[in-house]
C-alpha cells in the first residue's frame, strides 16, 4: 500500500502564507527588567484542524508534555520562546537612571613594534563623533580592521591609553570607574567557569553584584525570573561547559543583567551561532533596549533579518564613520552618493563592501557627508514614511492580536491579554525610562555594593567548588599521588634503614614529584581563568584583593591533603623510622614544597600572556631550581659566581629539611647490608648529612625560608596581576 502524498495546488491559499510577528516585552514600572515572549500569528488553512506532537522536549532534551492532540485555532499559530510573559515580574531589581552617551573628536592609536624597536604609532580611530540615546539598539558595523572593537573598548572605559577626545555620559564627562560600575561589557569569547552550573553561576553574580541589604531569598527569586525570561530555567542544573553556543551567550547576558545596568556593550554576540540562535540573541538585546537601556553591539555581516532589528547604525570604514542613523535611511543616503544597492542584495553586505573600498575610494566623501549631518536628514525622512505606515499596521496588528490573545487564554489561562497587547508593551517600555529614577547618580561612590568579606566568602566557595569538580586539578592529581607513591615505594622498598645513599635519592625524587604535581596544574589552569577574572573585575564584580586571597586559600586544603597521602604511602613502604616527630616534619616539608611550587605556578600563570607561553616557561624555570638544589652538585663545588643561585632554589631548603627530619634528631645507627658487597661507610646518619653538606641546626631555618618563599611569591604574583589589570586599560 503506497503512502499518502501531499499535493500543493498552484492557487495560493487564503491566510496561509502571511505571518505577523509580535515581539512583546513587558515591564513593571518600578523595575528595570523586562519579561520577554515571542508570539507568531499564522492563520491556518481550513483543511488543518490539529497537530499530533510525538514528543515535546525542551532545549536540554527533557520531555515537557506527553503526547496528545493540541487543537490550533484558525487564526493562531503560537510560538513561545520563553515561559514568562507577565510584566509584573522583576520587582526586586535596583532602579538605575538611563544613560545617554555622546562622544566627540574620539581618536585612538597604538604603538607599533616592540619597546626596543619603536616604529611609531598606528591610528585606529580618527575623529569620531556620535550620540547614543537610551532605548536604542545600536549596531556598530564595518569590515575587519575598521576599529569596531576598539571603539567598544573606548566607550566602555576598557581602554584609556592612546585615546584622545571626550566621552560624555548624560552630559557630564565620563569617569571610567563610575561608568564601568553602571555598565557591563560582554565580550566575544564568552569565557565562563566550566565547572559551575547555570544556577550556581547566577547566584554568584547576584551575591556579588546586588546590595548587601537584599536577602538571599529575594536574590534567588530574581535569578529564577531572569533565567526563565532568557529560556535557561530548564538548564539551570547544567554545567556551563555543557551548554550550547546560544545558551552560553544568553547566560553571559544573564550574569550581567542581575544588577540591571543601564548601558550594555556586546562584542560580536552572534559569533559562532547559527541563524536561529543569532536571531534569538539579537531579539533579546532588542527587547533589553526597549526596556530603557542603551545597548551597543558590534556585529559582523548580519543577515537582512538581523540587520533590520537595529534602531540605529554606526558604520565604520578605515577608522572613520561613514554613516550613522536609522536602518531605513541607509540606502537613500548611499543612493545620494551614487551607490545603488543591487536588488535582492543584503544592505548590510553592501555597505560593508563599500566601507572596504570595493566600489572605489568613496569613504572620504561619505565621511564629509556624515560630518555635514546628511545622515540625520535621510533618517528623518525615512522615519516619517515609516511612522505613517506603522500607524496603519499597528492598528491592524492590534485588532488581530485581540482575537489571537483571546484564543491564547483558552490554551493558557495564566496569561493576561491586557499585558500582551502591543499598546501595553509600548506604554510599558516608554514609562520605564521615566520610572528608572536615580538611586545611584553619576557622581556616586565607586565602591562595590558588597563588602570585601562577602566577596571573599562567595569567591572562596566558588573556587573551592570548582576545584572539587575539576578532573585535572583535583581527581587526576589525587590519583597520581597515590599511584606514584606506590610506584616509588615499590622501587625503594625498605631503603630507609640501609646505610647507603639510595634513600637520599628516594627523598629527592619524591620532592621532585610533589613540586611538579603542584606546579604544572596551576600553570595550565590559571591562564584559562585570567579571561574570566578580567571580565568580572572590569565589570565591577569584586576587588582584586578579594579574588586573590580566595584563590590562594581555597586550594590550601588540597595542597595539604595530596602530599599527606603521598608521604604516608612512601614513608611506610620505604621503611623510614617510625617516629611521630620525624613523620610530622617529613610531611610538613613536603606540604611547604607543594604550596611554594603552586605559588610559582600562580606567578608564571599571572605573568604569561598565553597558555602556550605558560606551558613552556613552567618546566624551564624548574631547571635551575633543581640544578642548584644540592643533590646533583655539592654546594662546595659550585663556582663562587654562581653560588647566589643556590640560595634562590627552594628545593634546596626542602631537601635539606627532609634530610634532617630523616637522619638528624639523634637517630641511631643504620643497618649495614653486607649482601651488596659495597661496605657500610654510612652507618652513622651524621655522615650522610655531612656528605650532602647539610647542617642539622638549619632545620627551622629551612622551614622559615620556605615560608618566606611562599609569602614572597604570592605577593609578587598579586602585584603582577594588578599590573596586568592596569595594562588592560
Amino acid at each position: 500500500m503506497s503512502e499518502p502524498r501531499l499535493t500543493m495546488t498552484q492557487e495560493p491559499l487564503q491566510n496561509e502564507t502571511k505571518f505577523t510577528e509580535i515581539r512583546s516585552a513587558g515591564t513593571r514600572l518600578d523595575s528595570g527588567i523586562i519579561a520577554l515572549s515571542s508570539i507568531n500569528e499564522a492563520p491556518m488553512s481550513s483543511g488543518r484542524q490539529n497537530v499530533q506532537p510525538n514528543n515535546v522536549i525542551d532545549e536540554c532534551g527533557n520531555p515537557l508534555l506527553e503526547s496528545r492532540s493540541l487543537p490550533l485555532r484558525k487564526n493562531l499559530c503560537k510560538k513561545i520562546e520563553n515561559d514568562i510573559t507577565d510584566a509584573r515580574k522583576f520587582c526586586h531589581l535596583p532602579k538605575l537612571k538611563s544613560a545617554e552617551i555622546k562622544f566627540s573628536n574620539l581618536s585612538y592609536s597604538v604603538r607599533e613594534g616592540s619597546i626596543f624597536r619603536n616604529k611609531g604609532n598606528k591610528t585606529i580611530l580618527k575623529c569620531l563623533h556620535g550620540h547614543f540615546n537610551s532605548r536604542e539598539f545600536i549596531g556598530i558595523l564595518g569590515p575587519s580592521g575598521a576599529g569596531k572593537s576598539s571603539l567598544m573598548h573606548l566607550l566602555a572605559g576598557y581602554r584609556e591609553r592612546g585615546m584622545k577626545g571626550q566621552v560624555l555620559v548624560n552630559g557630564k564627562p565620563r569617569d571610567s570607574g563610575t561608568f564601568r560600575k553602571m555598565s557591563c561589557y560582554i565580550m566575544q569569547d564568552d569565557k565562563l567557569l566550566p565547572h559551575l552550573t547555570v544556577m550556581e553561576s547566577m547566584m554568584v553574580s547576584a551575591r556579588l553584584k546586588l546590595d548587601r541589604s537584599v536577602c538571599d531569598e529575594t536574590k534567588k527569586s530574581l535569578v529564577e525570573e531572569i533565567l526563565s525570561t532568557l529560556g535557561l530555567m530548564l538548564c539551570r542544573k547544567t554545567r556551563t561547559s555543557d551548554l550550547s553556543g546560544g545558551q552560553r551567550k544568553r547566560l553571559a547576558i544573564a550574569l550581567e543583567l542581575v544588577n540591571n545596568p543601564p548601558v550594555m556593550f556586546f562584542d560580536e554576540p552572534t559569533s559562532g551561532l547559527d541563524s536561529v540562535s543569532s536571531y534569538q540573541v539579537l531579539s533579546l538585546l532588542k527587547s533589553l533596549a526597549m526596556g530603557g537601556r542603551t545597548v551597543l553591539c558590534t556585529i559582523h555581516q548580519p543577515s537582512a533579518k538581523l540587520f533590520e532589528m537595529f534602531d540605529k547604525l554606526y558604520i565604520l570604514g578605515e577608522g572613520q564613520c561613514i554613516y550613522q542613523g536609522s536602518v531605513a535611511g541607509l540606502l537613500p543616503f548611499l543612493r545620494d552618493h551614487g551607490l545603488n544597492c543591487p536588488k535582492y542584495h543584503n544592505p548590510a553586505d553592501y555597505v560593508i563592501e563599500v566601507a572596504a573600498g570595493e566600489y572605489g575610494e568613496v569613504n572620504p566623501i561619505l565621511v564629509k557627508s556624515v560630518n555635514a549631518n546628511k545622515c540625520e536628514f535621510y533618517s528623518q525622512q525615512a522615519d516619517e514614511k515609516d511612522n505613517g505606515h506603522n500607524a496603519k499596521e499597528l492598528a491592524s496588528i492590534s485588532s488581530k492580536s485581540d482575537l489571537a490573545l483571546v484564543n491564547e487564554t483558552e490554551i493558557s489561562p495564566t496569561v493576561e491579554s491586557s499585558q500582551e497587547s502591543p499598546q501595553f508593551l509600548l506604554n510599558a517600555a516608554r514609562q520605564m525610562n521615566n520610572t528608572m529614577d536615580c538611586d545611584t547618580e553619576m557622581n556616586s561612590c565607586k565602591t562595590f555594593d558588597t563588602t570585601c568579606w562577602t566577596q571573599f566568602s562567595v569567591l572562596f566557595e566558588r573556587t573551592f567548588l570548582s576545584i572539587i569538580r575539576d578532573q585535572v586539578l583535583t581527581h587526576l592529581r589525587l590519583m597520581s599521588h597515590i599511584v606514584i607513591g606506590i610506584l616509588i615505594g615499590l622501587l625503594y622498598l625498605n631503603v630507609g634503614k640501609d646505610a647507603d645513599m639510595n634513600n637520599p635519592g628516594c627523598l629527592f625524587f619524591s620532592i621532585l614529584f610533589v613540586m611538579f604535581a603542584s606546579l604544572m596544574p596551576t600553570v595550565l589552569t590559571f591562564p584559562l581563568e585570567m579571561s574570566v577574572f578580567i571580565r568580572e573585575h572590569m565589570n565591577y564584580w569584586y576587588t582584586l584583593k578579594s579574588y586573590y586571597i580566595a584563590k590562594t586559600l581555597a586550594d590550601v586544603p588540597f595542597q595539604v591533603l595530596f602530599p599527606i597521602c603521598y608521604c604516608t604511602i612512601v614513608y611506610w613502604m620505604t621503611g623510614q623510622p617510625w617516629d611521630p616527630e620525624r613523620f610530622s616534619l617529613f610531611v610538613a616539608f613536603f606540604v611547604m614544597t607543594s604550596v611554594v611550587a603552586q605559588s610559582c605556578g600562580l606567578l608564571i600563570g599571572a605573568a604569561a600572556t598565553s597558555l602556550q607561553v605558560a606551558t613552556f616557561v613552567g618546566p624551564i624555570t624548574t631547571i635551575p631550581v633543581l640544578l642548584f638544589s644540592g643533590f646533583f652538585v655539592r654546594f662546595e663545588t659550585i663556582p663562587w659566581y654562581l653560588k647566589w643561585i643556590s640560595y634562590s632554589s627552594y628545593v634546596r631548603y626542602s631537601f635539606s629539611g627532609t634530610l634532617i627530619a630523616i637522619y638528624g634528631l639523634n637517630r641511631t645507627e643504620l643497618q649495614c647490608n653486607e649482601d651488596k658487597g659495597v661496605g657500610c661507610p654510612f652507618t652513622d646518619p651524621a655522615r650522610i648529612l655531612k656528605e650532602m653538606d647539610v647542617d642539622e641546626d638549619d632545620l627551622w631555618l629551612d622551614f622559615g625560608i620556605l615560608a618566606i618563599f611562599f609569602v614572597g611569591l604570592r605577593l609578587i604574583a598579586y602585584f603582577i596581576l594588578r599590573l596586568r589589570v592596569r595594562l588592560e586599560k
